[in-house]
């Protein structure tokens, strides 16, 4: 960073950032669109997919699917971290730049890649949004299997938390509730259900992100009892050497939500939003945050109104911090608690990535290879 700042403190961006040069085919993934998969990891398979003609959109859940299918990964597909009831529910989306469609799916249970549920829903339907039950019914309909998402070690997390049910769920506790004046506040709504442990809010503020991976995006951080956490999620977005852009989320969303939760990931606008007159964008990390914001949809709009990716993605940051208003969410220095991190992708190929807090990273791919970008960030 520089010692420039802009107002409100924050500090300005490297001018230029890495990728505003860059013109041409371009994959921008989060972080753990690097992992070596004993082949091509995320973006490069994108992006040998894109040489070879095939849709950016469908590049991307090409190259989702890689982090989908690893059980190791316990963010996002198979051996996600599963909701406070012990169930895996996924959530994706993607659209096509030409077609300016979507198709998204959410609260999906039992099957392995919701990416490609999600592209089957562009494809097939006259719908956007596919929820629950009848979202799967919809995968097995069209022939995808139904399987069991759990590993043993994703089961045994969620046990070891069960054991520790306490200020890591995710109910606010009695002094956290907002309470509207008359006649909006029902009065007969108690405080939420008793949780052993007790602890501070401060430990759970802003839902367990990590200072040192703060984006969430495939990284497993520690809760103060031990148990691993995470937000969980996978953004890929494309552009092609006809400027044609696509792109991609799919996550098991927040660990340990309360069940029916859906995050960012699933929504147009919020986890990802492209528009093929001007480019593409994602997130990953608190998706509430980024649903308060429509922050992806707000990037594609600032770069047509002229900002860089880079400064896009900064700016839909500090939009977050801007209108996060709840004390719980900041520390007694005024610094998140929580962090999201934002990529994105221009037409003409530029790209770029930033934080909220310092930590995150991309996977990008340019020429074939993947290359790491750290993430420009609003707090140290």
């Amino acid at each position: 960073m520089t010692d420039a700042s802009r107002p409100g403190g924050f500090p300005a961006p490297i001018h230029p950032a890495p990728g505003d040069n860059h013109r041409g085919p371009c994959v921008i993934a989060s972080g753990n669109g690097l992992k070596d998969y004993n082949g091509p990891n995320t973006v490069e398979l994108a992006f040998k997919l894109i040489t070879d003609g095939h849709r950016p959109v469908e590049a991307c859940v090409r190259g989702v699917n890689l982090v989908e299918d690893d059980p190791e990964d316990m963010s996002v597909g198979y051996g996600g971290l599963p909701n406070e009831d012990g169930v895996i529910q996924l959530d994706a989306a993607c659209m096509d730049g030409p077609l300016h469609k979507a198709g998204a799916v959410a609260a999906l249970e039992d099957i392995k890649n919701p990416a490609s549920v999600a592209l089957e829903v562009l494809r097939r339907t006259d719908h956007v949004l596919l929820v629950g039950p009848g979202a799967k019914k919809f995968a097995l309909r069209i022939g995808f299997p139904e399987q069991d998402l759990h590993t043993e070690a994703s089961r045994k997390a969620w046990l070891d938390w069960r054991a520790n049910l306490n200020r890591e769920d995710k109910w606010l506790d009695a002094d956290q509730i907002i309470n509207f004046p008359e006649p909006w506040r029902q009065q007969s709504m108690g405080p939420p259900p008793h949780r052993g442990g007790g602890g501070s809010s401060e430990a759970r503020a802003g839902g367990g992100a990590s200072p040192s991976h703060p984006s969430g995006a495939g990284h497993i951080s520690l809760d103060p009892l031990g148990n691993p956490h995470t937000y969980g999620t996978i953004h890929c977005s494309a552009v092609n050497k006809d400027t044609d852009l696509g792109c991609c989320t799919t996550t098991s969303g927040l660990a340990w939500k309360l069940p029916g939760r859906v995050g960012d990931s699933p929504l147009i606008g919020a986890g990802l939003y492209c528009d093929n007159a001007t480019g593409s964008a994602g997130a990953t990390g608190r998706g509430e945050s980024v649903i308060h914001t429509l922050g992806s949809a707000w990037i594609v709009h600032a770069m047509e109104r002229g900002l860089t990716p880079t400064e896009a993605c900064l700016e839909a940051c500090k939009r977050i911090v801007d209108r996060t208003h709840e004390p719980r969410m900041f520390d007694d220095n005024k610094r998140p608690r929580f962090s999201v991190t934002f990529y994105a992708v221009r037409k003409d190929g530029a790209y770029g990535s930033a934080s909220i807090l310092k930590g995150g990273h991309a996977a990008v791919c340019t020429d074939g290879k993947a290359q790491r970008l750290e993430s420009e960030f609003l707090y140290e």
